[in-house]
């Protein structure tokens, strides 16, 4: 249904969109479900474009987030602290490249994202990389990140189907995911949402945004939601999770009524 929908719309190609810069970018998530997701596809399709790579509109993504042993970043967000990082390794599936990258919220709650290209390697060869005392990646860590790289470990791993959509103003990004599939690396747990939809607006500045009305419209409201957090404390019940549990609550909610 998604994917006939999504085939109606006017594409756009990865070089035009390079060309979008949001050089005041604010970040707003949203939780769903795939039926009100359809529904918002349906009223949104005058006034967005949808990015078209090779023939896709909808990318599968898979990602591998490392953490300490002790899972301090998963923690520094638990606890709410603003200057806090998170490693991954996310991997565009259907184009076969590979990302490492570490996203750091500063004190402003801006979001700064710095990655570097890894070549195809099983999960073990890339966790040797990041162990690593000396080379491109150490070097790539050493510089950005604020925790000892040789002690990380990899955490949890995520699947899911990505679409992008631009506004015809060129002012803004819309990010939807679904088809989320977790998989605990430390439990071993695995845990399907393929009823949740997260949708992220990249907007330049608090310009006006056509899909802000929609939106309301559908009563689809503001939901903070990190893949990394959620998926860690929905598939692990030792970690403290105090904070997130109505979030967690929320989510199930939203998995239950597809």
């Amino acid at each position: 249904m998604i994917e006939s929908i999504i085939r109606q719309y006017e594409p756009i190609t990865l070089e035009q969109m390079s060309g979008i810069k949001l050089m005041n970018r604010t970040d707003t998530k949203f939780v769903t479900s795939r039926a009100v997701l359809c529904r918002l596809l349906e009223l949104a399709r005058s006034e967005y474009r949808v990015q078209e790579t090779d023939g896709f509109r909808v990318a599968p993504y898979h990602t591998v987030y490392y953490d300490t042993p002790a899972c301090d970043m998963y923690m520094a967000h638990h606890n709410g602290h603003l200057n806090r990082q998170k490693v991954r390794i996310r991997s565009y599936v259907a184009s076969d490249l590979h990302f490492l990258e570490i996203k750091t919220k500063d004190n402003h709650r801006r979001t700064h994202k710095k990655r570097m290209t890894l070549t195809a390697a099983p999960m073990p060869a890339w966790t040797s990389q990041l162990h690593s005392t000396q080379g491109e990646v150490s070097d790539f860590l050493k510089r950005r990140l604020r925790y000892d790289h040789e002690v990380l470990m990899p955490s949890i791993e995520n699947e899911f189907k990505r679409i992008t959509l631009v506004n015809r103003g060129h002012t803004e990004r819309l990010t939807i995911d679904s088809a989320l599939r977790f998989h605990n690396l430390m439990s071993d747990r695995v845990l399907d949402l393929d009823g949740v939809v997260i949708i992220e607006l990249k907007r330049d500045g608090l310009v006006p945004s056509p899909i802000l009305e929609l939106l309301r419209q559908l009563r689809v409201k503001p939901h903070g939601f990190s893949k990394y957090c959620m998926g860690l404390a929905m598939t692990d019940a030792q970690l403290k999770q105090n904070r997130f549990k109505e979030r967690v609550r929320s989510v199930q909610r939203f998995a239950e009524n597809k």
